[in-house]
């Protein structure tokens, strides 16, 4: 990794990091590549209930964004993963109408997969660091 790269860790570090061998987010230049999020506890397991599932991975969000100086304001694109999309849509749209509740929104691109051993939902994202932080 080069100089101009520094892994970013929120304080409470998930055992998904150790145990799946990745970085939580990437600081580069001004910007800041956060890995999916998703609603885990902190030993790694899935929270069962799908909205709590949300707003947990909203929060582990939250945690990175936080140690990397930013906010929810300074995120520029979000990449987001569903399982059953149709079904969830309500409970998704709530929490993202919560955390994102006035314009200027970011960019989002949602996508249906089969798949996120065994979570419901995941969240990833780019930010800009303020100014201030570079």
């Amino acid at each position: 990794m080069s100089l101009a790269s520094e892994v970013i860790f929120p304080p409470n570090r998930h055992a998904l990091y150790e145990a799946h061998g990745y970085s939580p987010a990437i600081r580069s230049g001004d910007l800041l590549f956060v890995s999916g999020q998703v609603g885990s506890r902190e030993d790694g397991t899935p929270e069962p209930d799908f909205k709590k599932q949300v707003e947990l991975a909203f929060e582990n969000l939250k945690a990175i964004l936080e140690a990397a100086g930013c906010s929810f304001d300074d995120i520029i694109d979000v990449t987001s993963f569903h399982t059953d999309p149709e079904n969830q849509f309500g409970d998704i749209m709530a929490v993202k109408g919560a955390v994102f509740d006035r314009a200027p929104y970011p960019n989002w691109t949602a996508v249906g997969v089969t798949w996120l051993s065994g979570f419901d939902f995941e969240i990833k994202v780019v930010a800009r660091i303020p100014d201030a932080q570079v």
